[in-house]
């Protein structure tokens, strides 16, 4: 399938999106067709790459950023992220059994078990979540700044499933089995 934008690429590029795809493939060592596709807008690679680099400063390990990733890229049936984001869990230490749970929403461990319920509650009830459920990340350990840090986590990947979906972006990376249609 072809892409529903242009991947941007060399003389392509909109001059105010070239210093960030170089920073992104500096990060990755190439340059993932999702970041090709929202190139076309230099304010909205700005806002993708910013949340990424925000993100990746907080408190939330970035293992954990990348099992809740996966939770959310299966409900969405984005296979893109899906793929990208169990390549870059398995880079933070999770093992494949860990990204497999994490992509059906579960955990051996009860903190990750509870940010995962958290996350997949926040994708399919659109926000709507209750004092228990936000009581429930408070109890398993999370502080305050790390729940409102989870639902950035999905607030980020809702934006690059929504991207990749609407825009039939290929896939790039190693390809994941999704488990569940959206």
């Amino acid at each position: 399938m072809t892409s529903r934008v242009p991947l941007v690429s060399g003389n392509d590029t909109p001059a105010a999106s070239r210093a960030l795809l170089d920073a992104v493939n500096g990060a990755f060592g190439a340059t993932p067709n999702m970041f090709r596709a929202v190139a076309n807008s230099p304010a909205a690679l700005q806002a993708m790459w910013g949340f990424f680099g925000a993100l990746g400063g907080g408190t939330i390990p970035p293992k954990l950023g990348e099992q809740i990733a996966v939770a959310v890229a299966d409900r969405n049936a984005c296979e893109y992220c899906l793929a990208a984001h169990t390549a870059l869990g398995r880079k933070a230490g999770a093992t494949p059994a860990e990204m497999s749970a994490a992509q059906g929403g579960e955990s051996a461990d009860p903190a990750t078990a509870a940010a995962l319920r958290f996350a997949l509650k926040l994708v399919e009830q659109r926000g709507q979540v209750a004092d228990s459920d936000v009581a429930a990340l408070r109890a398993a350990g999370f502080s305050d700044g790390q729940v409102v840090e989870i639902l950035a986590h999905v607030a980020l990947n809702l934006f690059t499933n929504y991207v990749n979906v609407a825009f039939a972006v290929p896939v790039d990376f190693p390809g994941v089995k999704l488990r569940s249609a959206a």
